[in-house]
C-alpha cells in the first residue's frame, strides 16, 4: 500500500504544534519535527521506522504512526481555523481580540465554541426577534440594566409579528436564550462537568422487552461514563440503534445551573426573567448539544480502542507461522456435499482437485480412503490441511485412521474468510475454470503454506478476528486494517520474483497500479536478477525505489545483498566492510566469526549512524530472517466433536481465535468457540487480554459453564492449570 502525504503542508507545523505533540508523546521537539519533514518528503511509515532511525531518534513504527495521525488532525484543524477566520471576517465582526483568541486556540471544542455565535444559522426564533427590533430589549434583560421591564416599556416594541406585550417579552427572551447557549465559558464549564461526572443510563423499551433478550444486561443500567469500557459502550449503542434501548448521559443539573447563574446574574438584581432564560438555554440547547458531543466523543474513543484490538488481532493472524514450501493436500470438509480435496505444489499452484464422500449420507469411506492414499503418493504430499468448519473433526479423525507410506502431519486450518475469497474477483482471476468450492479449498491450503501471502487477498473485516466491526467508523476501520496489513507485509518482506499483485501492493511506496506493472514486467523478462532492474519499469520512480527496495527480496540474484533487508543505499558500507576484511560479500554473509570482527564505530558517518549499522550487522548474521515462528500441530480432545459432548470440568487443548477487551474466544475443536472471560485468564489482575494472549496461541482450558439454550460455553485458563 502506498501512503502519500501530500495533504499535510509545512505551514501547518508550527512550533506550538511541535511542542504539543512532543509533550503529549514524551518525545524531543527535533524528533517530531524530523518525522514531519520525512512525511512531507513522501516517506512511508515502514520506511521511516526501519531506514531513518538516526533522523527519528529510533522511534518505532507505532510512535511514527501515531504522529502521522496527529499530523492528519493538525491539517484538518488548521483548515478549519482558516475557514472560521474567513467566515467571521466576512460578517465584519472579526475583532483583533477575537482573532488572537482563535489564533492561539489549539483545542477543537474551544475553537468551535468561539465560532458558535458567528456560525451561519438557519432561521431561528432569536433571529426572527432580532429582525423585528427586539435586540435592544434583550440587551436590557441580559445586562440587567436598572430599567423596569413592564407593560408600558414593552408596548413600544409591539409590531405585527409581536402584537402584544407577552409576545414581545417572549421574543426578547429567545434572543437572550441564544446568547447564553452560545457563551464559550458556559459551554466549557458544562463540558467539564460531563468529563468528570457524567453517568450513562440505558433502559429497555418496554414494548420490545421480549425481543431484546441479548441486551438484558442493559435493561436498567447506569455507570460513570468515564469508566464505561469501549465494548460495553458499543453494545449499548447497538441496542439503541436496533430500537431496543433508550440511552442518555446525565450530570447534576442543579450544580450546573447554580454555577451558570453565578456567571450571569449579579447578586443585587432581581432577575426572574433572566433565570428563566438561563434554564431554557441550559435544558433546551446546552445540554442536548453537549450530551450529543459526548456521545460522539465516546463513540469515537470506543471505535479507536475496538479498532486497535481488531488491528492487533489481525497482525497476529497475518504473522501466523508459515509451513513454508511444502506440498499440501487441502480439504474443505462437508457432509452432504462431500469433502473438496485439492493438491498444491510448493508454490501453492493447483495440481489436482477431487471430491470425496466419507461421511453420511453417502458414507463412501473405503473409496475415499483409497482416493486420498493415491493422491498423497501421486503428488508427493508432505502434509494435509483440513478446514475447521462443518465436519472438520469427523474429517480429521477419518484422515488420521488412514495408513500412509510416510509420516504426514495433519493441520486444522481456520476457514474464516475462505468463502469470501472464493467468490471474489481475485479468485475468479486466479481460477476462472473452477467453482467456489475448489477455490475455497485452495485458500485453506495456501494459508497453511504462507498465511500472510494468502490472507492479503481477503477483506480484513472478513477474516474473523474483530468485534463490533459493523458498529465502528467504517472509514477509520478500513484505514487501520489496511495499514496493519501493510505493516505486516513490510515486516516480513516480499519475494519480488514470486509475489502476487495483491501482496506487492502493500509494500512500502508501491500501490496497486505499480504492483501490476511489476508483475507485468516480471512476466516479460522472466525474473528479476537485481533490485535496480525495478527502475526499468515504466513510471517506477527513484522515490518508489527508495521507499520499496529495502522490503523486497531477490533470491539467487546477482547481488547476495538483494536477498536481505539491507537497503541498497547502504550496500557500499557492506562492500567496504568486506574489503577491509579482504573478502568478498558472499564470504561475509552468515559468517559469524568475521562479522564479529567488524567495528561498527569505524563506519559511522553523518549519513549513517550506530542504529543503522547495528541493523546491517544483524541482517548479515541472519539474512532474510523471517521473524514468524514455525507452525505447530495441536491435538484436540478426541471425544469432543460437537457442542453436546462438552461437560463441565473438562480440561482440553484449544487455540485462541479472537481477542476482545473482555476476554478471548477459543476453538476447542467444535463449531462453537468458547469464551475465556478476562477474569479467568490468570490468577493475577489482567488489564488487557492482549498482554498475555495472542491469536493462534495454543492454550489449555477448562469448561466452567455451559448454556445449552444459547449454545454458549465459558472456559478458564487459570483453572486448567490447577
Amino acid at each position: 500500500m502506498q501512503v502519500i502525504y501530500d495533504n499535510i503542508k509545512a505551514t501547518f507545523m508550527s512550533e506550538q504544534w511541535v511542542r504539543i505533540l512532543s509533550q503529549e508523546m514524551g518525545l524531543k521537539d527535533w524528533q517530531v519535527r524530523n518525522v514531519f519533514i520525512l512525511f512531507n518528503d513522501h516517506c512511508t511509515i515502514p520506511f521511516i521506522a526501519r531506514y531513518r532511525k538516526e533522523k527519528t531518534g529510533n522511534l518505532n513504527e507505532e510512535q511514527i504512526a501515531h504522529l502521522f495521525k496527529a499530523f492528519e488532525h493538525i491539517d484538518k484543524f488548521e483548515k478549519r481555523r482558516q475557514y472560521i477566520l474567513e467566515t467571521i471576517e466576512k460578517t465584519g465582526q472579526l475583532t483583533n481580540e477575537l482573532r488572537q483568541k482563535i489564533d492561539s486556540c489549539y483545542d477543537e471544542n474551544l475553537l468551535e465554541d468561539l465560532f458558535f455565535p458567528f456560525k451561519p444559522k438557519r432561521k431561528t426564533k432569536a433571529s426572527h426577534a432580532r429582525e423585528h427590533g427586539l435586540e435592544p430589549l434583550a440587551y436590557i434583560i441580559y445586562n440587567q440594566q436598572e430599567i423596569i421591564v413592564n407593560n408600558t416599556h414593552l408596548k413600544q416594541y409591539i409590531c405585527e409579528a409581536y402584537n402584544n406585550s407577552d409576545a414581545v417579552l417572549r421574543g426578547a427572551m429567545d434572543i437572550v436564550v441564544e446568547w447564553i447557549s452560545e457563551r464559550a465559558d458556559i459551554r466549557q464549564f458544562v463540558r467539564h462537568q460531563y468529563q468528570q461526572y457524567a453517568v450513562i443510563f440505558s433502559k429497555v423499551i418496554k414494548t420490545k422487552k421480549d425481543l431484546a433478550e441479548k441486551y438484558k444486561t442493559y435493561f436498567d443500567f447506569y455507570e460513570p461514563l468515564c469508566k464505561c469500557p469501549p465494548h460495553r459502550f458499543l453494545a449499548i449503542l447497538r441496542g439503541y440503534k436496533e430500537g431496543f434501548l433508550r440511552i442518555s448521559i446525565k450530570i447534576n443539573d442543579e450544580i450546573c445551573l447554580k454555577q451558570i447563574k453565578k456567571l450571569i446574574i449579579t447578586a443585587h438584581s432581581k432577575q426572574n426573567i433572566l433565570e428563566t432564560c438561563i434554564e431554557e438555554a441550559y435544558r433546551n440547547y446546552i445540554i442536548p448539544s453537549i450530551e450529543n458531543e459526548f456521545l460522539q466523543k465516546y463513540k469515537h474513543l470506543a471505535d479507536v480502542e475496538s479498532i486497535k484490538v481488531f488491528a492487533q488481532n489481525l497482525k497476529q493472524l497475518l504473522l501466523t507461522p508459515p509451513l513454508g514450501e511444502k506440498r499440501v493436500m487441502a480439504i474443505d470438509p462437508g457432509f452432504k456435499t462431500g469433502c473438496k480435496v485439492v493438491c498444491l505444489d510448493e508454490q501453492g499452484r493447483l495440481l489436482h482437485n477431487e471430491t470425496i464422500y466419507p461421511h453420511p449420507p453417502q458414507s463412501e469411506r473405503l473409496k475415499a480412503e483409497r482416493k486420498i492414499s493415491s493422491l498423497v503418493d501421486a503428488y508427493k504430499i508432505d502434509c494435509i490441511a483440513i478446514g475447521d468448519g462443518t465436519a472438520s473433526r469427523e474429517t480429521e479423525q477419518f484422515i488420521k485412521k488412514i495408513r500412509f507410506g510416510k509420516d504426514l502431519k495433519i493441520y486444522v486450518v481456520s476457514e474464516a474468510g475462505a468463502s469470501v475469497y472464493s467468490a471474489s474477483d481475485i479468485a475468479r482471476q486466479e481460477f476462472p475454470q473452477y467453482d467456489v468450492t475448489v477455490r475455497g479449498a485452495v485458500s485453506i491450503g495456501r494459508r497453511l503454506q504462507d498465511p500472510l501471502a494468502e490472507l492479503v487477498k481477503i477483506d480484513p473485516k472478513s477474516i474473523g478476528v474483530g468485534q463490533y466491526q459493523h458498529d465502528v467508523d467504517q472509514n477509520m476501520l478500513k484505514k487501520s486494517l489496511e495499514y496493519t496489513v501493510s505493516e505486516c507485509v513490510n515486516l516480513v518482506g516480499v519475494k519480488v520474483n514470486t509475489a502476487s499483485t495483491h501482496l506487492l501492493k502493500y509494500v512500502s511506496g508501491i500501490g496497486e497500479k505499480t504492483a501490476q506493472s511489476i508483475v507485468e514486467y516480471r512476466n516479460k523478462i522472466g525474473r528479476f536478477t537485481n533490485k535496480y532492474e525495478l527502475l526499468n519499469i515504466p513510471h517506477f520512480t527513484q522515490k518508489m525505489f527508495e521507499q520499496a527496495s529495502g522490503f523486497l527480496r531477490i533470491e539467487n540474484g546477482s547481488n547476495p545483498l538483494d536477498n536481505t533487508a539491507i537497503h541498497p543505499e547502504h550496500y557500499h558500507v557492506v562492500q567496504q566492510m568486506a574489503k577491509d576484511l579482504k573478502i568478498g560479500i558472499e564470504q561475509l554473509i552468515e559468517n559469524q566469526v568475521l562479522i564479529d570482527k567488524i567495528n561498527i564505530e569505524s563506519y559511522i558517518t553523518n549519513e549513517i549512524g550506530k542504529e543503522t549499522l547495528q541493523d546491517i550487522i544483524q541482517e548479515l548474521k541472519h539474512p532474510g530472517y523471517d521473524m514468524r515462528l514455525k507452525v505447530k500441530v495441536l491435538e484436540f480432545l478426541p471425544n469432543v466433536k460437537k457442542f453436546e459432548d462438552l461437560k463441565i470440568g473438562m480440561v482440553m487443548n484449544g487455540i485462541i481465535t479472537n481477542i476482545t477487551h473482555f476476554g478471548a474466544f477459543v476453538n476447542v475443536g467444535i463449531k462453537e468457540n468458547g469464551l475465556v472471560h478476562i477474569s479467568h485468564i490468570s490468577n493475577h489482575f489482567v488489564q488487557n487480554p492482549s498482554d498475555l494472549l495472542h491469536i493462534h496461541q495454543h492454550v489449555k482450558v477448562k469448561v466452567i459453564a455451559i448454556d445449552e439454550k444459547l449454545r454458549r460455553f465459558q472456559l478458564s485458563i487459570k483453572d486448567a492449570c490447577d
